[in-house]
């Protein structure tokens, strides 16, 4: 398939810029394999959907206050993503700046806090923090690093909104946002319901916003994200499956790493680098329902939704939600989808 297979027109006016007042309190579109139309709903609505002994599948990953503002000797301004930490002084990021620094030059941080380019490792510069830990950095002058298709700055409500509740594991530079709608209240119904639930950690990077830039997928290379699936998840997941219950990611990162850890063709605890990239003709191995947003178009994540539902009822059902005024993306509305049989 071809990237302009993905295409669809979004009206700037539907991408969400804020959180609603409730994190329950979104749309959700239905396509529950019964029927090719999707359905109307609202996310309220997920307990109606799931049955005892499914099992859900949550990505803990925590969002850092990855995003920096500094200055170079020469007094250019530069602005820092941290992508991955590699040691408490130690990370790889982007750096933006009217001319790109030079390995050895020194970042002066507004609080005195000073970082050193070290090198490169393709587009990303390794960063050295002088005297200081980018743990402390960050907690005293990070930024939540607000997707780019959100045109304003980061403000004290996105500390939290843009954060799941279970999140424990820092180290994401984007939220996995199918999560945030679940508020304590929708987690004990479902508990009380009897499903179960699991976690996994996938640490997302920036690279998930980056586009794809060949019309031949074949041609795509994905970008790498770390991840970890535990041995007490693929026990969790191999009693469901004993049950007769599903399993059910909250996100795209979770569907990641669950077929990532089962690539062979057995779920096994991972942990490490994935550069799954999932599109019409995968088979999956271990999903059978999905939740997520709503994706930018032609992006790899909607080639992987499209893989799981089939490609024809997705772009359906994007069209359907535009034209129903759906709220896309990070801060958006959720989609409830059970795959394809073929799938």
């Amino acid at each position: 398939m071809q990237r302009s297979d993905f295409y669809y027109d979004l009206p700037p006016e539907l991408i969400a810029q804020r959180p609603l007042a409730e994190r329950g309190g979104a749309r959700m579109l239905v396509l529950d394999g019964t029927e090719d139309s999707p359905r109307d709903g609202i996310f309220s609505d997920l307990p109606r959907l799931l049955r005892p002994n499914d099992l859900l599948v949550f990505n803990n990953t925590r969002v850092m206050r990855a995003r920096l503002f500094g200055q170079k000797a020469t007094g250019g301004r530069v602005e820092i993503l941290i992508e991955r930490l590699l040691a408490p002084d130690e990370a790889l990021a982007h750096v933006r700046a009217s001319k790109s620094p030079r390995s050895g030059s020194i970042i002066q941080l507004a609080d005195g806090a000073r970082l050193m380019l070290t090198g490169r490792e393709g587009d990303l510069f390794r960063l050295h923090a002088v005297e200081a830990t980018f743990a402390d950095i960050m907690s005293r002058q990070g930024h939540i690093p607000l997707p780019p298709y959100i045109q304003r700055p980061d403000d004290e409500a996105d500390d939290s909104r843009y954060q799941t509740l279970y999140a424990s594991r820092e180290g994401a530079v984007a939220a996995p946002t199918a999560g945030l709608h679940f508020d304590a209240p929708m987690l004990q119904r479902l508990a009380e319901l009897g499903v179960g639930r699991a976690e996994v950690t996938l640490h997302v990077g920036a690279g998930t916003f980056q586009p794809v830039r060949v019309d031949d997928l074949d041609r795509h290379i994905m970008h790498a994200e770390w991840l970890e699936v535990s041995e007490d998840t693929c026990e969790r997941i191999r009693l469901t499956r004993q049950s007769g219950g599903r399993i059910i990611a909250v996100g795209t990162t979770s569907v990641r790493s669950l077929e990532t850890a089962a690539a062979d063709g057995e779920l096994k605890p991972f942990r490490g680098d994935s550069r799954l990239f999932i599109r019409p003709g995968y088979r999956f191995r271990i999903v059978d329902v999905m939740l997520t947003n709503f994706h930018l178009p032609e992006s790899t994540l909607l080639m992987l939704v499209s893989a799981f539902a089939g490609h024809d009822r997705i772009m359906h059902a994007y069209h359907h939600a535009v034209a129903k005024g759906y709220r896309f993306f990070s801060y958006g509305d959720a989609m409830f989808l059970v795959r394809r049989p073929d799938a």
